[in-house]
């Protein structure tokens, strides 16, 4: 899945996470705000509208804990099993 990530320019603000959520990512249908980004899979840059954005492909964890969402290879089912 392709996911785009942006800097949270409005963290701190009302339903926007804490000053701390300093990162937004985006999949095809759901944002997510986050304090850390890992991301383990190539990335490029790309523009949308006034906004650039880092984005990738791969598939996506959440550590709630760490409010940390890595990005990483997908993982391909096996056909055996």
């Amino acid at each position: 899945m392709k996911y785009s990530i942006r800097f949270n320019k409005s963290r701190g603000m009302p339903g926007r996470g804490t000053v701390e959520h300093v990162w937004r990512v985006f999949d095809a249908t759901q944002e997510y705000l986050c304090k850390n980004v890992k991301i383990n899979v190539p990335s490029y840059s790309e523009r949308a509208g006034e906004d650039w954005n880092i984005a990738c492909e791969g598939e996506m964890t959440i550590d709630r804990s760490t409010s940390t969402i890595t990005i990483g290879e997908a993982v391909a089912p096996n056909p055996t099993e």
